[in-house]
């Protein structure tokens, strides 16, 4: 069995591919190529630090690129120091909490799971 070493990466789930896949149709640019999933990190939240995701289809001189599960996902360098090795999930459950990250860099998080700290 092969072993599978992490790379410094952003990773999609099954879950959060068929949502995006989905949002992506629903606003009409699942058919354009230049178009990927941008996500972030800004200032705020009740833990220091929120998660910002939007499509986008303009690369950026110190944008980090990443593909995974099928999902281009674009990144600025500074939102990447937060979000390395970090996995996009999607939950439809009960609790309705939507898109989250599991993130391995944050030292605590938010009860509504949408802000963290480093």
């Amino acid at each position: 069995m092969a072993e599978v070493a992490l790379e410094n990466s952003i990773y999609v789930s099954e879950k959060a591919k068929k949502k995006v896949a989905q949002l992506m149709e629903e606003a009409g640019v699942s058919d354009d190529a230049s178009y990927f999933l941008r996500v972030g990190v800004v200032g705020g939240g009740c833990s220091g630090l929120s998660y910002k995701l939007d499509f986008d289809n303009e690369i950026k001189p110190m944008d980090q690129v990443f593909e995974d599960n099928g999902v281009k996902v674009v990144t600025d360098l500074k939102s990447f120091l937060y979000l390395v090795n970090t996995e996009l999930n999607f939950s439809d459950g009960l609790n309705g909490k939507g898109f989250y990250f599991d993130n391995p860099n944050a030292s605590r998080s938010c009860g509504c799971g949408e802000s963290f700290a480093v």
